[in-house]
């Protein structure tokens, strides 16, 4: 970088959020990334996950998490082998216009595919049905959204 000059930065999914944007039709996306979560029973989490997305058509993404996973209760040992796998689709029905942000759903499912015993999966099906929003002004941006989620483990 030159003395006095700027860098550009650019910032957006995936975070906690997600936007209503799919990958291009026939472009890939693809992260390395970890999550780690710590209470007072222990810790647990991936290290790391691959996630891959694919732009099948255009406005439709295919999408694929697939982790490995560690489990360390406080009190027991640590585990570590692959963990539930999340397999989407995210679909755009609504291009963003001048008074209008750009609508997606991006429907997910974790399959059940980490050891529920060694506390790498929660043993069962679970969905989550979200809607994002995403509007631009100017420079700026912003989205979010909101959903339900599903939990096939019984009460």
């Amino acid at each position: 970088m030159p003395a006095g000059g700027s860098l550009t930065a650019w910032a957006g999914p995936p975070f906690v959020t997600d936007d209503p944007e799919p990958v291009y039709y026939q472009h890939w996306e693809f992260y390395i990334a970890s999550q780690h979560t710590q209470t007072s029973d222990g810790w647990s989490g991936t290290a790391p996950h691959l996630e891959l997305n694919y732009g099948v058509i255009t406005n439709v993404q295919l999408h694929l998490i697939a982790p490995l996973a560690y489990n360390a209760p406080s009190g027991g040992g640590t585990r570590y082998g692959y963990g539930d796998t999340e397999l989407g689709v995210k679909f755009r029905f609504l291009q963003e216009r001048e008074r209008w942000p750009q609508v997606g759903i991006f429907p997910l499912l974790e399959i059940p595919t980490g050891s529920e015993s060694n506390g790498l999966g929660s043993g069962h099906v679970q969905a989550f049905l979200p809607v994002w929003l995403q509007k631009s002004f100017g420079d700026w941006t912003i989205y979010g959204g909101g959903g339900y989620g599903l939990n096939s483990y019984p009460p």
